[in-house]
């Protein structure tokens, strides 16, 4: 191995010295040059980037295959609609059109008017009362100009009852002989309606 020698007391000032005066004389004629960004488009969202960089970024994007979905894109799941208890019943309802009407029946296989809103209710988790004197006075009393599906409407001062539809239409369990059926609901006389 080598002999190394330390340099002298002299020599170290002069080249500390050299060594500063490039490090001034290079700032001195190195300008400062300003910043220029250009938006890039990005599967991300839009970033800002140096013009130099801002080419470079949109030549390596490769081609999208013919017919190919565009790169990066998240697929389209539509959820599906929450199903209130309301929808449950009126779906409950609506499978027993048909079905016959006995007086004091609720289900499965017929129906009076009150039954066939309880039997409906329950199918969707929910105990009702059994009369339609009882739902008429029970649940949160709605007026019929603000009537939803599920509603349980009160015709004749309590002496029947039906569930709204929607579109104007109620589905009920009418008289003897007249199976389970939907009517408007302007085609007997409503004096109020409850949602459960």
């Amino acid at each position: 191995m080598g002999k190394h020698r330390k340099p002298s007391a002299t020599v170290r000032p002069v080249r500390q010295a050299l060594f500063a005066g490039a490090l001034t004389a290079g700032a001195a004629t190195t300008a400062a040059i300003p910043a220029v960004a250009a938006p890039v488009d990005t599967p991300f969202g839009t970033i800002e980037v140096p013009d130099e960089i801002a080419g470079a970024i949109q030549s390596i994007q490769p081609p999208a295959a013919p017919g190919a979905p565009a790169p990066f894109a998240a697929p389209q799941i539509a959820a599906p609609p929450i199903e209130t208890i309301a929808q449950r019943a009126v779906d409950a309802a609506m499978a027993q059109v048909g079905k016959p009407y006995v007086y004091g029946a609720n289900g499965p296989n017929a129906f009076d008017c009150s039954g066939l809103m309880q039997f409906a209710y329950q199918q969707a988790g929910l105990s009702i009362p059994r009369t339609s004197y009882d739902q008429a006075r029970a649940g949160s009393p709605v007026s019929l100009s603000s009537l939803q599906p599920g509603d349980v409407v009160s015709f004749y001062n309590g002496g029947h009852s039906a569930m709204y539809i929607g579109n104007g239409m109620v589905v009920h369990a009418s008289t003897s002989g007249v199976p389970v059926k939907t009517a408007p609901l302007s085609s007997m006389p409503a004096d109020g309606a409850v949602r459960f």
